[in-house]
């Protein structure tokens, strides 16, 4: 599969090195804690240029459909895609070395302090700014769908099987999944 998708989408001619792959994610992981996929999305497309919109949709996509945390699995499709291995490495280490840091402490500190009212009220807020970055970046990441009727439609009724209907993600991977590639397969 990834074999199919790097003959699709050529490897652009700036090729980020493994100590490079490294600290952009080390940076993602410190910059987006609690919700690092629109920080990856900012870095990887707009700052960097690693991949383009549509590229980075595509391995969210797959990234999204393995199991496992989506932004460490971009994390090792984009190092493998770079790097091989040793990029897939580099890219996974540095997203996870600091925010693994920073959760031992805050853990160690909430269960100390949990019971605080103004703990419980910051933890409130922390969850609030979380929701507010994850529907910012399905707005983003909706706008070059616009002019895909047929991927709208997948995407608001995968929305409403498990948001509204409450049917498991797995059933509706396994749905929706062979119905949206045999779409686009028609659609070529």
């Amino acid at each position: 599969m990834m074999e199919a998708m790097e003959e699709a989408n050529p490897v652009p001619e700036l090729r980020p090195t493994c100590g490079e792959l490294f600290m952009s994610f080390l940076a993602i992981g410190m910059q987006g804690f609690g919700g690092v996929l629109p920080w990856a999305r900012r870095m990887l497309v707009e700052q960097r240029g690693w991949l383009t919109e549509a590229e980075f949709i595509e391995v969210l996509s797959l990234a999204q459909f393995l199991p496992g945390p989506n932004i460490v699995n971009v994390s090792i499709i984009v190092g493998r895609r770079f790097n091989g291995v040793a990029g897939a490495t580099s890219a996974s280490i540095g997203l996870m070395f600091m925010p693994f840091l920073i959760v031992l402490a805050l853990a160690a500190l909430y269960a100390r302090y949990a019971g605080i009212s103004a703990v419980r009220g910051a933890t409130d807020g922390v969850s609030a700014a979380a929701t507010g970055l994850i529907i910012a970046m399905a707005v983003k990441m909706s706008y070059p769908l616009r002019h895909s009727p047929w991927m709208i439609a997948i995407g608001v009724a995968t929305f409403l099987v498990i948001a509204l209907a409450r049917v498991p993600l797995l059933w509706v991977l396994a749905a929706m999944a062979p119905i949206s590639v045999g779409i686009a397969w028609f659609k070529r």
